[in-house]
């Protein structure tokens, strides 16, 4: 399975970019908010996060492979957790992701379901039931500011270094991990089931 690919950007147009790695040239479907950013980069060397799916009719006989990339690992994933609701498959989420992944888990997060439904693709019954599936999980895309992955910092109890790590992952310093983390832990009222619970937390705290 392709996982990744790095090369020169050779073309990004409508709803594919083309990258040139070593003798071969592949062509990546990407959504809109990837085209803005690689279209910048025509002869620049990029890389993209990719998944592998078969398109077509088995019955008829003809499967097409495609890949399908992000410039972030992060992003790949929030549209692999996209994908998973009901009446959304990858050409429709393809096309409902015009804008960039952390402002669609804000609506998400947000019950937004009129700005869900303005996308390409989504109507009102279908954001409803995005918001019913992911919403719990939305927060952590939410706090998305940056694409860098770090590694782990020196931070003590699994749950917490599993959010301190997502926070760096989404492009957090350090110290604003920290700072954010501390905020809903301090005092030890709160009890969190698990990472989605704080990082959810997190997102209400920053709002507030």
């Amino acid at each position: 399975m392709i996982t990744k690919i790095t090369g020169r950007v050779v073309h990004a147009a409508g709803d594919a970019a083309t990258l040139a790695a070593g003798p071969f040239e592949y062509e990546v479907l990407i959504p809109e908010f990837a085209r803005r950013r690689l279209s910048g980069a025509i002869g620049e060397e990029a890389s993209l996060h990719t998944i592998e799916y078969l398109e077509g009719d088995p019955t008829r006989g003809k499967l097409t492979p495609r890949l399908v990339g992000f410039t972030a690992a992060v992003e790949r994933e929030f549209f692999d957790m996209f994908c998973s609701v009901d009446g959304v498959g990858v050409r429709k989420a393809l096309r409902a992701m015009v804008r960039p992944v952390e402002e669609l888990a804000v609506m998400i997060e947000e019950q937004d379901a009129k700005g869900l439904a303005t996308l390409p693709g989504i109507g009102p019954a279908t954001a409803e039931r995005i918001i019913a599936k992911l919403r719990r999980k939305a927060a952590k895309f939410a706090l998305l500011v940056g694409r860098k992955e770090k590694p782990l910092g020196d931070v003590t109890n699994d749950l917490l270094s599993e959010a301190f790590e997502i926070l760096r992952t989404l492009g957090h310093s350090d110290a604003d991990a920290r700072r954010l983390i501390d905020g809903v832990v301090t005092g030890g009222k709160k009890k969190f089931k698990d990472v989605e619970a704080l990082l959810h937390a997190v997102y209400e705290q920053r709002n507030d």
